[in-house]
């Protein structure tokens, strides 16, 4: 049963569902969390509407957040790759596009991570994410 309160979080949030999905189906699960945050607030915890319901949604609050821990450790996984990726061309020739699309070369001198991606510093100076290489050899005069 939707509270008063339920009914005014939604609306405040934007998150009315259409009819075929069905009451909040269509939430993130940021805006679930407000919902679901807003209704326990304002729910007496001494008589609350339904008790079966209310360790539902502390349950579903749950497996959000082990979802969200799983993807921060899913995150992190993927950098630590990149980064080992990364470190297994230090020496070798690197082609590939910069931010602006413009074509880039050289042999990658370091590694470093930069928001949360791994970047190639080239011996030219210049930087170039992982993800924008195009073509790898071993150097010419090797």
């Amino acid at each position: 049963m939707a509270t008063p309160a339920i009914n005014s979080a939604a609306s405040a949030i934007g998150g009315q569902a259409s009819a075929a999905g069905g009451g909040f189906a269509a939430l993130s699960s940021t805006d679930f969390i407000k919902v679901l945050l807003t209704e326990l607030s304002n729910q007496d915890p001494f008589q609350p509407q339904d008790s079966g319901a209310l360790l539902e949604q502390l349950s579903s609050l749950r497996n959000i957040e082990s979802q969200l821990s799983l993807q921060k450790g899913l995150e992190s996984l993927v950098l630590q790759n990149g980064v080992t990726s990364a470190a297994g061309l230090i020496g070798k020739d690197v082609e590939g596009l910069d931010a602006n699309n413009d074509s880039i070369s050289g042999v990658v001198a370091s590694v470093r991570v930069e928001r949360g991606k791994a970047v190639l510093e080239l011996s030219s100076g210049k930087s170039l994410a992982i993800d924008r290489v195009t073509s790898i050899s071993q150097p010419t005069g090797a």
